[in-house]
């Protein structure tokens, strides 16, 4: 058995296209770009790459991209300042401070600065908190590539047993939230969990988010299960993932593979996101359901 490979790549690239149909269609009835304004603090290189593609993407898609750029030693009231001023900007939708922060600088206290209704990363204590009451909110934007994956591949995810291995606050949480919403039966996985391999060998949906390169081999997983794979690790090999794709990739219904799986998907969330928040601010209405259904499979 081989499984199918999710093309998040592929849909990515489709969602994005569906999205600057939607700003186009924003930018006649609003006489504005959508506009997403990124900060990073710090000279972090991989933090440095993210932000430029985050700035494509959004380019591309027809959105106004706005960039600050701090030093790795600004005070912290400085930052929570310019948050303020972006709070207070009406050509401002979506706000995200790019993370890790530098060790002397709150993430936490910059995050629940940040206006809730421009919150498109999602990490906001409010927006948490309306994940999981079943309220209109933003949702992290890895986790919602994966439930759109997940989508490509099932037609519906109610009854299903998902597991997702890893807790944080990011990926695992709003993952099960997420989960838990489209009527999965959940269970997470963590440092704690005893007898990690019984609970993901049971899973009809595994959602690997632990930061350990081939943590999860092949004789973890059911036969036929989907795998979606979160984990983009850096090693002399090059990048994988959490999951060891030679060996699931044979086990497995659909696997994503790492890198080309779910990481295109976080950026074209995160435009999503912002094309959202616009729309809510303008009182522009977006179709939902035009804009998050794939037009074509992620599988190839």
């Amino acid at each position: 058995m081989s499984a199918t490979i999710i093309d998040g790549k592929a849909f990515a690239a489709n969602l994005r296209a569906r999205i600057a149909g939607g700003v186009s269609d924003f930018r006649a009835k609003a006489g504005r770009a959508p506009g997403l304004a990124v900060v990073l603090v710090g000279e972090d290189p991989a933090s440095a790459v993210y932000v430029r593609s985050k700035g494509k993407a959004t380019r591309e898609a027809g959105m106004q991209s706005i960039e600050h750029r701090l030093p790795a030693d600004v005070a912290p009231d400085v930052l929570l300042a310019l948050v303020a001023d972006l709070n207070a900007d009406p050509g401002i939708d979506g706000i995200l401070v790019q993370l890790p922060l530098p060790p002397h600088i709150d993430a936490q206290a910059v995050i629940a600065a940040i206006d809730p209704d421009k919150d498109v990363d999602g990490f906001h204590p409010i927006n948490a908190g309306r994940l999981a009451t079943g309220l209109p909110g933003f949702v992290p934007c890895t986790p919602l590539g994966c439930v759109m994956l997940l989508k490509s591949i099932h037609s519906h995810l109610a009854g299903l047993e998902a597991v997702v291995v890893g807790r944080s606050n990011i990926v695992g949480k709003p993952m099960a939230q997420l989960l838990l919403a489209e009527s999965c039966t959940v269970t997470i996985v963590h440092s704690r969990t005893r007898d990690a391999f019984a609970h993901v060998r049971q899973a009809d949906i595994v959602v690997a988010a632990v930061g350990i390169p081939g943590m999860i081999t092949g004789d973890w997983i059911k036969p036929g299960a989907t795998v979606i794979d979160v984990g983009i690790n850096r090693t002399e090999a090059g990048l994988v993932g959490d999951v060891d794709f030679a060996s699931a990739s044979q086990v497995a219904g659909a696997i994503t593979p790492v890198p080309g799986g779910v990481g295109p998907m976080t950026i074209a969330c995160l435009l999503r996101n912002t094309l959202v928040s616009a729309g809510r601010r303008e009182n522009v209405a977006i179709d939902l359901d035009a804009l998050d259904a794939p037009k074509d499979s992620a599988a190839c």
